[in-house]
């Protein structure tokens, strides 16, 4: 048990109004606790509150001994919720997980478990938000993993390959490099098929002069590492160079200006102002980016509607792109911490316009 990410999220609670939360979701348990299992259909939560942690656990699950100041076990055949009833303070509110199904939250209503119930994933999601010590450093050696599979990747292009052959690939080549596997599903485009954001690789096989997106992330100790990188396999004409510098720029532009006070906002204007003075405004189609860390997209994105400054501790990706339909896509993608004065880019992959010999 983690007593002083215990201790955040506590505080963050009172914050709010609110003496008790019941989390449900796996991965919050596990940065809180220490201890994980993935429960499917099956009924797993942590209770806290001023008094103590107190873990559910269906006896099916690994032992959990250990992990909380008490642990309350039952089989399948028995009916959690009075368990959980019975450790609420039932005169004061629940704050309630974001990821807590219908099913458990209406018969704890039934029960009168709580005053009332709010949701609360805002306390456990802001203390996850903020990495210590610890946590950056698992993040830094998950992207220098990476940076190192990127240099893979590159060499995996040659004639006829296919998009879905490099993929698959990849896998292989986080397992030597000793990572735990994918963060994600991995992105690999050649030519248009760029121009879509979210392409997923196929049987597309490679031909000399297409450009190349990998979008890539892997695992370390269970902490996630993501970038994207495009590349050129001839040398790039006027108007393809001229995408990938804007994008480039904006990257750039955009994780220059991060330091804490500054708002989410003003970093995703800094790339999306300088892709629209450009004339490509219309063709940026997302989001500049997302928080990262025990999961690839945690809560908090980079966006012109996120107007929270950022805090130290807090890492998310800068990947601004644009996207021609039918002619090509490029995306530049870093991960970038938040330090109590600055910034620190933690993926050191050249952005140099680059061409592959294949």
């Amino acid at each position: 048990m983690n007593e002083q990410r215990i201790r955040r999220v506590l505080d963050n609670l009172e914050e709010m109004g609110l003496s008790q939360a019941l989390i449900c979701d796996p991965t919050s348990i596990k940065y809180l606790t220490g201890y994980y299992t993935f429960p499917h259909e099956r009924f797993f939560a942590l209770h806290l509150s001023p008094q103590g942690a107190t873990l559910f656990c269906n006896k099916l699950f690994p032992d959990a001994t250990g992990f909380a100041d008490r642990l309350i076990t039952f089989t399948d055949t028995d009916d959690p919720l009075p368990l959980v009833a019975d450790v609420c303070a039932s005169g004061e509110a629940l704050g309630v997980d974001k990821d807590l199904p219908a099913r458990w939250l209406l018969p704890l209503m039934q029960l009168g478990a709580a005053r009332g119930f709010e949701l609360a994933s805002t306390a456990v999601d802001a203390a996850r938000s903020a990495k210590d010590a610890e946590e950056r450093e698992l993040m830094r050696k998950a992207s220098q993993l990476n940076d190192e599979a990127m240099g893979w990747l590159a060499a995996q292009v040659h004639e006829g390959v296919t998009e879905r052959a490099i993929a698959e690939g990849l896998l292989g080549c986080y397992r030597r490099l000793g990572s735990d596997g994918y963060s994600f599903d991995p992105i690999v485009s050649f030519g248009a098929n760029a121009a879509d954001p979210h392409h997923e690789p196929d049987d597309t096989a490679f031909v000399p002069g297409q450009t190349v997106l990998f979008d890539v992330g892997c695992l370390w100790q269970d902490y996630c590492s993501d970038m994207t990188r495009t590349f050129f396999t001839a040398e790039p004409t006027a108007h393809q160079l001229e995408v990938y510098e804007t994008v480039r720029r904006a990257n750039e532009a955009a994780a220059a200006i991060v330091a804490p006070g500054v708002e989410f906002a003003q970093i995703d204007a800094a790339a999306r102002d300088l892709i629209t003075d450009a004339g490509y405004g219309p063709y940026f189609t997302h989001r500049l980016g997302h928080q990262i860390g025990l999961q690839a997209h945690e809560p908090g994105d980079v966006s012109g509607s996120h107007h929270e400054p950022v805090r130290p501790g807090q890492i998310f990706s800068i990947e601004p792109g644009i996207y021609l339909e039918g002619d090509i896509g490029v995306r530049i993608e870093d991960l970038c911490l938040v330090t109590e004065d600055g910034h620190e880019i933690l993926n050191h992959y050249p952005h140099e316009a680059t061409v592959l010999q294949v």
